[in-house]
């Protein structure tokens, strides 16, 4: 069962947690990977508003998941990192978004190779999650054949197979993700209260085969009101 606190302001303890894990990182670079969707965003422009606490030269940027879709896509993700956050803290020390200009198993390829060569030099510091009202996180939906990717296996193509979330996406798989030293789910909205009751109960969900060493969930009360 994973115990959970609401917190007030979960764009606000997101944006406190992500200035304090950069300024207290162990080397001198910090690797974040990053979400997408109305809540991420909400997170990524509080975190923007406090570019004059973090190195941003220090950090780089990598993403979760992304849509099939061209790099300014209001629905992609990186446009939405890059207008959110990286834009208005003026750039960061790298950016390396997903390719989605071939077919998608090539740009699953591609982007294998920048993880490889990111989990080989320390792997990522934080990782940033969300979590669908279906209990998805990242691009791996319920019943999808992502959730079985074998060790080494990275990054792949996939599609929603129950037809619910649009568009056929890349994502990191649970090999890639569980070997992050951190990772921070946000949740907010009575939308996600059953998903939310589900990860309590300790059903299988795909969110709850997050199992890196440090996993923290920041969600609101208003998720957390239905039955635990």
């Amino acid at each position: 069962m994973t115990d959970l606190t609401p917190v007030p302001d979960v764009p606000e303890a997101f944006a406190d947690l992500v200035v304090r894990a950069i300024a207290e990182r162990a080397g001198p670079r910090f690797s974040l990977v990053l979400s997408g969707g109305p809540l991420a965003r909400r997170c990524y422009e509080r975190l923007a508003d406090a570019a004059g606490a973090v190195d941003w030269l220090a950090v780089d940027v990598y993403i979760g998941d992304e849509r099939m879709l061209g790099p300014d896509d209001p629905e992609s993700n990186q446009h939405l990192v890059r207008q959110a956050l990286i834009d208005p803290v003026g750039g960061v020390g790298s950016f390396h978004p997903m390719p989605t200009d071939a077919d998608p198993e090539a740009c699953a390829a591609a982007y294998q190779q920048t993880i490889s060569e990111a989990l080989a030099n320390g792997g990522f510091d934080l990782v940033h999650l969300g979590m669908g009202p279906d209990g998805h996180t990242a691009s791996l939906f319920p019943g999808a054949v992502s959730l079985e990717a074998g060790p080494d296996c990275f990054v792949v193509a996939t599609e929603d197979p129950n037809g619910t979330n649009p568009f056929p996406r890349l994502t990191l798989t649970l090999p890639a993700i569980n070997q992050a030293h951190r990772i921070v789910f946000t949740v907010s909205g009575a939308e996600k209260r059953e998903a939310v009751a589900r990860l309590r109960a300790g059903d299988d969900i795909p969110a709850a085969r997050v199992t890196a060493p440090q996993v923290e969930w920041l969600v609101d009360a208003a998720a957390l009101a239905g039955p635990s």
